[in-house]
């Protein structure tokens, strides 16, 4: 199944988990394609874990009860009701997956503050910002992340919040001028990183490995020109620029968890 912005990816699947052999690092991210609902999903997670559940490299995240469960994030979480989602998530509903081969970690998109609580209605297990834009909606601003935190820490919940390097979308939505964020040479990413760490999350998403068309890209990149369109590169720093700046973090990240927990 594909959303409106892209092709079915089933059949690169079994490529990206095959190289990402052995690394358990592959989790689904969850589009909201035509027809989307509760039990939809609840097919798409039975076809997902009888399909990869298997592979070595299909994500799997230890919560604090020492339980090992696939994850996914669901995004645009709030087109659904919270009542449509609690019939999946929660123990009682119609057709839930709590407790059975099926359970996993799911992850809401929290956009607007009032989406908390339906999150946690809806029995998820946590919620995510995506959005790279700092101020661009209530979950994505920075200053926002401490408040979603204890919200998060007092109902059981995780939260991850989302980084990006910059964003620039201009190329696909001429109006979204006042959206971008200048990537100020790495800076806008670290501040992002620096915010993060703040508040101590499990774990922290980059929005995004290679979304070129919204300027969120951290992969290798050099300078390039098309007939119509500049793309954005990472002079005068090398081509590895964001990715170096994501392993320092993440070392930064680990080593800090490990002071939480003393």
């Amino acid at each position: 199944m594909a959303d409106n912005n892209g092709e079915p990816t089933e059949d690169l699947v079994p490529a990206v988990l095959d190289a990402s052999h052995q690394l358990s690092i592959v989790a689904f991210h969850i589009q909201p394609y035509r027809g989307r609902s509760d039990q939809s999903v609840h097919d798409n997670i039975k076809y997902i874990i009888d399909r990869y559940g298997d592979h070595g490299a299909f994500y799997k995240f230890t919560s604090s009860t020492g339980k090992s469960l696939p994850m996914f994030y669901i995004y645009d979480s709030y087109l659904t009701p919270p009542e449509s989602w609690s019939e999946l998530l929660t123990p009682t509903g119609s057709h839930s997956l709590r407790g059975t081969a099926y359970d996993s970690i799911f992850i809401a998109l929290i956009v607007e503050e009032r989406h908390k609580h339906d999150i946690l209605a809806g029995g998820f297990n946590g919620m995510y910002t995506y959005f790279a834009s700092n101020g661009f909606s209530f979950g994505s601003s920075h200053q926002n992340w401490k408040a979603i935190k204890a919200f998060c820490d007092s109902n059981n919940l995780l939260f991850i919040p989302s980084v990006g390097p910059g964003y620039i979308d201009t190329s696909i939505r001429p109006w979204n001028n006042h959206n971008t964020r200048n990537r100020v040479n790495g800076r806008y990413f670290e501040t992002a990183l620096h915010a993060a760490l703040n508040v101590r999350p499990e774990i922290v998403t980059i929005t995004s490995f290679n979304e070129w068309h919204e300027g969120t890209q951290i992969e290798r990149a050099v300078p390039k020109k098309t007939v119509t369109r500049v793309y954005l590169d990472y002079q005068p720093h090398g081509p590895d620029h964001y990715l170096e700046l994501t392993r320092r973090w993440a070392e930064q990240f680990n080593k800090e968890k490990e002071q939480w927990l003393i």
